[in-house]
């Protein structure tokens, strides 16, 4: 039965978008990602609509005026993330849909959705594998870096605000566990 909402939240380089694109492969879950809209730069890799829907911040700031998010946030400096309710709706009516967004972001969408979400915090194995993983991904300067490590230790802190915590210290042990939550949430 669609309609059935997961939220996955991490601190950036926890492993979040590997472990949601797991979760997708599996069509008994009948899953669609929701596609956020960002005012960040896109990335080399990175395709609009598929990734992000990457706008410019003028156009975020007039949907939030006409309160077409369900939930938003200005996450670092001038970079906006936010749900749109056009998007999830499309999704809903035939898809159980996937989120990936920061705590703020999930523990809104965790309150719109109710007991038709599942909520799963992705944790690091500590904050010192999170910087070696940033530093690996070779995207962020020094400045970026510091920012993302610093938001990671107050997003680690919310956790117990989740339903369910998972840990990736190994992947194949983090996609185990998260296809059995989501498996036991959707037959619910």
């Amino acid at each position: 039965m669609p309609g059935k909402v997961i939220i996955l939240c991490a601190p950036s380089g926890s492993g979040k978008t590997t472990l949601a694109k797991h979760l997708m492969s599996n069509e008994d879950f009948n899953l669609k990602f929701s596609i956020s809209a960002t005012t960040r730069k896109k990335r080399h890799n990175e395709k609009d609509n598929i990734d992000y829907k990457f706008i410019s911040i003028k156009s975020f700031k007039d949907k939030i005026k006409n309160n077409e998010f369900i939930e938003y946030e200005n996450v670092y400096d001038k970079i906006y993330y936010g749900t749109l309710k056009s998007e999830v709706n499309k999704l809903i009516r035939n898809y159980n849909v996937i989120f990936d967004v920061d705590v703020v972001g999930a523990i809104n969408l965790k309150s719109f959705f109710l007991k038709k979400s599942i909520s799963i915090f992705i944790n690091p194995p500590s904050i010192e594998e999170l910087e070696k993983r940033l530093i690996q991904r070779g995207v962020n300067s020094n400045k970026d870096l510091t920012e993302r490590l610093t938001k990671a230790k107050n997003e680690i802190e919310m956790k117990n605000s989740f339903d369910v915590s998972i840990t990736n210290d190994d992947l194949e042990r983090a996609k185990k566990e998260i296809f059995d939550v989501v498996n036991l949430f959707l037959k619910k």
